[in-house]
C-alpha cells in the first residue's frame, strides 16, 4: 500500500528552473515595483501610455513564444533557448537606471519581455518533457512558487533600496543587474536539457508548421479560455497605480506586489497538487470567484485596506489559475509538439493581456479606475460562463 502511494520526485532541473525564476523574478520586480510610478511621476508619461507599454511589452513576449516554443520542437533541445532567454532579459536591465524617457524604457520591457518570450514556451515544455504526469502540476507548482518567492524579494528589496538610496529610483534600478546575472549562470550550471533515444530524436526532426493540425479541440478549448483570463487579467502596474491613488506612498508602493504575490507564492503549490487530483473546471472557477471579489473591492472600496483586501485576492486569483492553465496545455499537446503548443497559448493571451492593459489604461484615464476594474469584472464572468459550459472530458 506505501509503495502504491508514492509518487514519483519532481526533477532536480525543476527545481534549478524554479531557483532561476527567482532570481530573474527578484531582479525584475526591484524595478517593475518602481516602474508604473517613474512612468508617471519621473518620466511624465500618461496612465494610458503605461498600460501600452506594459501590453506592448506582454505581447511582445507572447510572439516570441511561438518561435522560440517551434524551434525547441524542431531541433529537440530546449537549453540553448532558455539560456538566450534569460540572458537577453539580464542585458536589458542596465537600460532601465540610463532612460531619460518613456520611449527607452519601451525599448528595455521590449528586450526583456524578447527574453521571456525565447525562455519561456521552451522552459515550460522542458518541465514537461522531465516530469510523469501524476506529478506534472506539482512542478509546475514549484516553480511557479519559487518565480513568485522572488517576486516577493524582488520588491522587499526596492523598499529597503529606496530608502538606503533616499528615494533615488535609478540608483534602485543598477542593483536590480546583480540578480540578473545570477539567474543566466545557474541556467548555464544547473539546468540539464530533455534526453531521448535515437528514435526519439528522429521522430522530431520534420516538424512543420503544418503539424498545429495535430492539435486537438481540446488544446483549442485551453485556449479559448486562457484568452479570456488574460481579457480580466490587466497588468499589475495598474494595482500600484490604484494603492498610490489611494494614499500609499511612493517609497512604499512596492509593498502592492509584495502582498499579492506572498499570497500568490503560498498558493501555487498546493493549487497545483489540487489540479493533480480534481478536474479543472471547479479549480478554475473558483480563481474567477477570487478575481471578480477583487475587482469589485478596488472598483467600489476607497481607502487603502479595500485597495489591499483586492490586491491580495488577485494573487489568490493567480495561484488558484496559472499553474493550472500551464498544465492543462502541457497535458492536451503531443510530445513533439509541447514546444509550440505552449508558444500558440502564450500568443493568445498575449494579445488578449495587450487589448486588456490598453483598454484598462483608457478606461482609467477617461472615466476613472473603477471603471477599468469593473471592466476586468465584466471579462472574468463571461469566463466563467464560458467554464460552466465547458465539456467535462477536456477538464483532466
Amino acid at each position: 500500500m506505501i509503495e502504491q502511494d508514492r509518487r514519483p520526485p519532481i526533477p532536480k532541473t525543476v527545481w534549478a528552473l524554479g531557483l532561476v525564476s527567482l532570481f530573474m523574478d527578484t531582479s525584475s520586480e526591484i524595478i517593475h515595483a518602481l516602474l508604473p510610478l517613474f512612468l508617471t511621476t519621473t518620466l511624465g508619461a500618461s496612465v494610458a501610455l503605461v498600460g501600452l507599454i506594459d501590453g506592448v511589452a506582454e505581447s511582445t513576449a507572447a510572439i516570441a513564444k511561438v518561435f522560440s516554443g517551434y524551434a525547441s520542437d524542431r531541433i529537440g533541445r530546449r537549453k540553448p533557448f532558455i539560456l538566450l532567454g534569460y540572458g537577453l532579459a539580464a542585458l536589458s536591465k542596465p537600460l532601465f537606471p540610463l532612460a531619460g524617457g518613456p520611449m527607452l524604457v519601451l525599448g528595455a520591457r521590449f528586450a526583456d519581455r524578447i527574453g521571456k518570450g525565447i525562455r519561456g514556451a521552451p522552459r515550460d515544455a522542458l518541465i514537461a518533457d522531465l516530469t510523469p504526469k501524476t506529478v506534472r502540476g506539482r512542478a509546475y507548482g514549484v516553480r511557479q512558487a519559487l518565480d513568485t518567492a522572488g517576486a516577493v524579494v524582488g520588491p522587499l528589496l526596492a523598499i529597503t533600496l529606496m530608502a538606503l538610496f533616499a528615494g533615488d529610483m535609478r540608483a534602485v534600478f543598477w542593483i536590480a543587474v546583480i540578480p540578473a546575472g545570477s539567474a543566466v549562470a545557474l541556467v548555464v550550471v544547473g539546468v540539464e536539457d530533455r534526453t531521448g533515444d535515437a528514435q526519439a530524436q528522429k521522430a522530431r526532426a520534420p516538424i512543420r508548421i503544418s503539424d498545429i493540425k495535430q492539435l486537438d479541440n481540446a488544446f483549442w478549448g485551453v485556449v479559448a479560455i486562457g484568452v479570456l483570463f488574460a481579457l480580466a487579467r490587466f497588468s499589475e502596474a495598474f494595482l500600484i497605480l490604484k494603492a498610490n491613488a489611494e494614499g500609499l506612498p511612493l517609497t512604499l508602493a512596492p509593498l502592492v506586489l509584495v502582498v499579492m504575490n506572498v499570497v500568490y507564492a503560498l498558493g501555487a503549490y498546493p493549487a497545483g497538487a489540487l489540479s493533480d487530483a480534481l478536474n479543472a473546471r471547479g479549480l478554475l472557477l473558483l480563481g474567477l470567484a477570487a478575481l471578480i471579489a477583487a475587482d469589485l473591492l478596488l472598483a467600489l472600496v476607497p481607502g487603502l485596506a479595500g485597495a489591499f483586501v483586492g490586491i491580495a485576492l488577485w494573487g489568490a486569483h493567480m495561484a488558484l489559475t496559472q499553474g493550472l492553465l500551464t498544465k492543462l496545455v502541457a497535458d492536451r499537446a503531443p510530445e513533439t509538439l509541447r514546444g509550440s503548443a505552449f508558444g500558440i497559448f502564450n500568443l493568445a493571451t498575449g494579445l488578449g493581456l495587450l487589448a486588456s492593459s490598453v483598454l484598462a489604461g483608457l478606461l482609467w484615464d477617461g472615466f476613472g479606475p473603477a471603471a477599468a476594474f469593473l471592466a476586468s469584472a465584466g471579462f472574468a464572468a463571461a469566463a466563467c460562463v464560458m467554464l460552466i459550459g465547458w465539456p467535462r472530458s477536456s477538464q483532466g
